[in-house]
């Protein structure tokens, strides 16, 4: 059985920094794309940041120049490195990945369990 977990949410001032961890266990054969998405009370979830296998990157307009994705294939991590927070930052983020787990010939795409960062003011 696959999961991801994640990590790193919190409290934080505007202007301070947080980052968050998503770490995938369970049989895998391979993880392909990897990234992360945030939902805020009231909106639709949204992508933040985006990473391929090949390490080719895309970032919401919000996220340019403040978060940073990166990934550690060794340990099937990926982290997303937020700097500069704003208030308008304040969601549950999820961290997604497409994953083939061992023995199956598809990749399917597993979600996180949500992690809340709370940005003050």
């Amino acid at each position: 059985q696959v999961q991801l977990v994640e990590s790193g949410g919190g409290l934080v001032q505007a202007g301070g920094s947080l980052r968050l961890s998503c770490a995938a266990s369970g049989s895998i054969f391979s993880i392909n794309a990897m990234g992360w998405h945030r939902q805020a009370p009231g909106k639709q979830r949204e992508l933040v940041a985006h990473m391929s296998s090949g390490g080719s990157i895309n970032y919401a307009d919000s996220a340019k120049g403040r978060f940073t994705i990166s990934r550690d294939n060794a340990k099937n991590t990926v982290y997303l490195q937020m700097n500069s927070l704003k208030p308008e930052d304040t969601a549950v983020y999820y961290c997604n990945a497409d994953i083939i787990p061992a023995g199956f010939p598809y990749e399917y795409s597993y979600w996180g369990q949500g992690t809340q960062v709370t940005v003050s003011s």
